[in-house]
């Protein structure tokens, strides 16, 4: 079978999962028939087209969007030290048309932070990102600069919560997170990270080589795209002035 039609086969076994999805979902929960289609299957992606696993994380996603957005957004006033510290950015689009997120992951000061409110921040971040992703796009992709970086920055609990959010209520949304700038003792604090990772989420985290920083953005983001402080022409915009 030629390569373009095993994709329309891939393709149509996904969507017919959908289909049995939803059926499924929505007599669990009514809520569900307010969701896409595409929706229903970055779940399914996720638990590798399997229905029940899919069906069960995306039902357990929805009892937490519940609590954890009740007024169906984070507002600014419920994450201000999170904010204060200037640390998440968002601007431009790769050549695939995926939002553009940029955190400075030593200016978070662990010492000081509330889980809670990091946790919010967190989703806060997801729901930016995603309401900015072009229409039929649905992932976007991070970099992550750990320059200055150093332990009194590490924050296990707050990288396993970060993780934990984005794995089981925003799966399939980060396409690429490039890690810039790493120094060598992140590597052990990485090392405890990494198994908590589910194995679709280990691939999409790429460790670039200083000598090598703006070349490797390139190959994913436009110079005109791509921000200033690594060598392209757009301003980095914070977070909650991205639109």
């Amino acid at each position: 079978m030629e390569n373009n039609q095993v994709e329309i086969v891939g393709h149509d076994v996904e969507w017919n999962k959908v289909k049995l999805m939803r059926a499924f979902v929505e007599r669990e929960d009514p809520v569900s028939k307010d969701v896409d289609d595409l929706m229903l299957r970055r779940f399914l992606r996720a638990r590798d087209l399997d229905i029940e696993k899919a069906s069960n994380m995306f039902l357990k996603y929805l009892k937490w969007r519940q609590a954890a957005l009740p007024n169906g957004s984070i507002s600014e006033l419920e994450i201000p030290n999170q904010l204060a510290e200037k640390k998440m950015f968002a601007q431009g689009f790769d050549n695939k048309g995926h939002r553009i997120g940029v955190v400075f992951v030593a200016k978070h000061l662990a010492y000081k932070r509330d889980l809670e409110e990091f946790k919010r921040f967190v989703v806060y971040i997801l729901e930016k990102l995603c309401a900015s992703t072009p229409s039929g796009q649905e992932k976007f992709i991070a970099i992550a600069d750990l320059q200055g970086w150093g332990l009194s920055h590490c924050d296990i609990r707050g990288y396993l919560a970060a993780l934990d959010i984005l794995q089981n209520y925003y799966p399939e949304r980060l396409a690429k997170a490039f890690l810039i700038h790493v120094p060598y003792m992140f590597l052990a604090t990485w090392k405890i990270v990494y198994p908590f990772m589910d194995k679709n989420t280990r691939k999409k985290f790429i460790f670039v080589e200083n000598k090598n920083l703006k070349a490797t953005l390139l190959q994913d983001i436009d110079e005109s795209q791509l921000p200033d402080i690594y060598g392209g022409k757009l301003p980095l915009v914070p977070i909650q002035d991205s639109r």
